[in-house]
């Protein structure tokens, strides 16, 4: 099989793979529903004459399809950021929280749950908190002339250790019978409480945030090269490099405020692409939006299955990230040498 035959096969099982996930996801949960009840369900709307059972319709459109999209958004989101993280840093080990978003936004959920605990304050805390991190750790960049990419790394290392501190300040004074479970679990990761007005309040963000990477996505090649190089080619390697972060922040600040912190989709499904499609951002990014959706709908579908309690995705996703981290960590880790 030559590697044209290759390519096409990988793109097409990109685009293939990811709907027919969508739609076996519904037939997961405590509720049993069969495929012929969910098609029935879904094409409703469209044929009034077909004959659905009213609960099956409120599960499947309520309850199941917020969360199977919300499963699908952070996924993508995460994937997609790690991904143009991994480039323009040019680190196998970076990650969509690497500016400290994940940990700002954790600071602000737990405030929230501290001083409110109503689900939209949390949610708009955390986009914010999350957007406050990154825009510190860049600022703090900024401040030492010999500053660059490795100073912007290391003021993120330290400003995530900064909010995770004060998280555990906020868990210690917390009631621990009361706010401090509602903490721990919101940390831990979920996706149970995902409804479609917390979708609508994060769409702006997360269009916004796939736009500036989708188009820069060519720049990271260019970015990949060296500054001087595309300094040459007529580009501006900090402004692109800062529309690149500034994009990422946005779906990662955005997925975080509705799942809660979710980590290794970041880190694994760039590299997982990168073995599928090659090292091109223009074919990288939209291949790791792809496979992070699917992944943590996987995930997802996997918490609410395994046993009759649901399993935090945040567990799951480390429990199950590490062993293919590791994996593709030796096999694919040459293409970075």
């Amino acid at each position: 099989m030559d590697d044209e035959t290759k390519e096409i096969i990988s793109i097409v099982l990109l685009i293939f793979f990811p709907i027919v996930l969508f739609f076996a996801s519904f037939l997961f949960g405590r509720y049993p529903i069969s495929p012929f009840d969910v098609i029935n369900t879904i094409l409703c709307p469209i044929f009034p004459q077909l004959e659905v059972s009213p609960t099956i319709t409120t599960i499947v459109f309520e309850i199941r399809l917020p969360r199977i999209i919300g499963a699908i958004v952070v996924g993508a989101c995460l994937a997609i950021s790690g991904a143009a993280f991994q480039s323009i840093f040019k680190n196998p080990l970076v990650s969509s929280d690497l500016l400290g978003v994940s940990n700002g936004a954790g600071f602000g959920a737990a405030l929230a749950i501290l001083i409110s605990g109503a689900n939209v304050v949390t949610q708009i805390f955390a986009f914010i908190f999350g957007l406050i991190s990154v825009s510190i750790t860049y600022l703090i960049s900024k401040t030492y002339k010999a500053g660059g990419i490795l100073v912007l790394v290391l003021s993120g290392v330290a400003i995530s250790a900064f909010f995770n501190s004060l998280i555990s300040a906020i868990k210690f004074i917390a009631d621990p019978d009361d706010k401090l479970p509602e903490i721990v679990y919101w940390l831990m990761g979920s996706l149970a409480s995902i409804n479609m007005d917390k979708l609508l309040m994060i769409a702006v963000p997360v269009i916004i945030g796939l736009v500036i990477l989708l188009l820069l996505r060519w720049h990271m090649n260019l970015l990949a090269m060296g500054d001087e190089e595309a300094q040459s080619l007529g580009l501006n390697p900090s402004r692109i490099r800062l529309l690149i972060i500034a994009g990422c922040t946005l779906l990662t600040s955005a997925a975080v405020s509705i799942s809660g912190i979710v980590g290794w989709v970041g880190l694994i499904i760039p590299h997982m692409a990168r073995m599928i499609v090659g090292p091109d951002n223009r074919i990288l990014l939209p291949a790791s939006l792809s496979l992070g959706a699917s992944f943590l709908l996987l995930i997802d579908n996997i918490s609410r299955a395994v046993i009759a309690i649901e399993i935090p995705i945040g567990i799951l996703t480390a429990i199950i990230g590490v062993p293919i981290f590791l994996y593709l960590l030796k096999r694919g880790y040459s293409e970075w040498s």
